[in-house]
């Protein structure tokens, strides 16, 4: 079948929409029409990185319906609504290494395991969650990433208890979906940082108790005031150097001690290929401090079904979180806007 696509044909080239053409589905694979599709940061560094291969698909995170299931195929079936991912529906170990599709534009194979900027994907299965038909078909397809990445960091890297603290820098989609289960699981105070004063206010409305501008504030010295010492836990939800060696510092210092650790500091903004950061040593041992990394971290066969409910018992305003709307036809824009800082949550494709 043809379908429409956005390709990346050049490093740092615009997103052409282009007509692609999907094979059946193999043994293990699924066509899927999409509803939407979420626009991520994600996407800017892959556009930016001339070490990718192209022609290049992009896109993880989209809500559609099955339209052909390939042999062995057996949790989702023809007509099926379902959230496209890009963490596999079961945990396994390590990275694991994707082949394309077999998507092909004019006879050349599109490079892309998982891609969500299209009317339809071929994809595997295996990154493929069923949901409800009752639920939307719009926002539902940021639970494909922003809500697993933010989610997941709270609620398994950093495991955040009820009354812990909590430092989230960088409000976009993420980090909101980070301070919105931060107040589910009831950690106070939960703290926002950003530079951004609408950004900021809209946190509030996700959870956060207490906001911190740092465009005109320190927001180490803000943090460690109001957690009296420092929060239990920070995190970086943007994945630049300046907030890489600020969430370690803005977490408290513990001593010596089998049983006196310090704070966790928890990366989840995606930094550049070539990111670099300095931390003094001291700052790990000292206070016993620990810095994690967190992609993805999620069950999506038991967390999205999770997620529903929440959004269901208004727990977590989905709708909320989604700001702004373009057709496809409009990627390029959606993507600008992003890159900008326009953009207020989450930005979306409809189809």
């Amino acid at each position: 079948m043809k379908t429409n696509v956005a390709l990346q044909l050049v490093n740092q080239g615009n997103l052409e929409i282009s007509e692609v053409e999907l094979p059946a589905p193999q043994d293990g694979q699924v066509v899927v029409k999409l509803f939407s599709s979420g626009v991520c940061h994600s996407q800017l560094h892959q556009m930016h990185n001339a070490n990718l291969p192209r022609p290049m698909a992009l896109g993880h995170e989209a809500t559609g319906v099955v339209v052909q299931a390939g042999k062995s195929v057996s949790h989702v079936k023809e007509g099926d609504h379902v959230i496209v991912t890009w963490v596999r529906r079961t945990p396994v170990r390590g990275m694991p290494v994707n082949a394309p599709s077999g998507a092909t534009y004019k006879g050349e194979a599109v490079h892309g395991a998982v891609y969500t900027l299209a009317e339809d994907v071929l994809v595997d299965a295996s990154y493929v969650i069923p949901i409800l038909n009752e639920y939307p078909t719009d926002v539902t397809c940021i639970i494909g990433c922003a809500v697993l990445t933010g989610a997941g960091a709270v609620l398994y890297t950093a495991k955040v208890q009820p009354g812990q603290s909590v430092a989230v820098y960088g409000v976009g989609g993420v980090g909101l979906c980070a301070i919105q289960t931060a107040a589910i699981v009831n950690a106070y105070p939960i703290i926002a940082v950003d530079l951004s004063d609408d950004k900021l206010a809209m946190a509030k409305e996700f959870g956060a108790t207490h906001t911190v501008n740092a465009s005109n504030t320190d927001p180490i010295k803000a943090i460690h005031e109001i957690t009296e010492g420092g929060a239990d836990f920070a995190f970086d939800a943007i994945g630049v150097r300046i907030t890489n060696e600020q969430i370690l510092p803005s977490t408290r210092a513990g001593g010596s001690g089998a049983s006196n650790q310090g704070g966790v500091a928890v990366l989840i903004g995606l930094p550049n290929t070539d990111e670099s950061m300095a931390i003094p040593p001291r700052q790990f041992v000292g206070g016993q401090r620990q810095y994690r990394g967190s992609l993805g971290a999620t069950y999506p066969d038991t967390d999205f079904p999770m997620f529903l409910r929440w959004f269901k018992e208004g727990k977590f305003p989905l709708d909320k979180l989604v700001t702004q709307r373009y057709p496809l036809s409009q990627v390029n824009e959606a993507y600008t806007a992003l890159q900008n800082g326009d953009i207020l949550g989450r930005a979306i494709i409809e189809y």
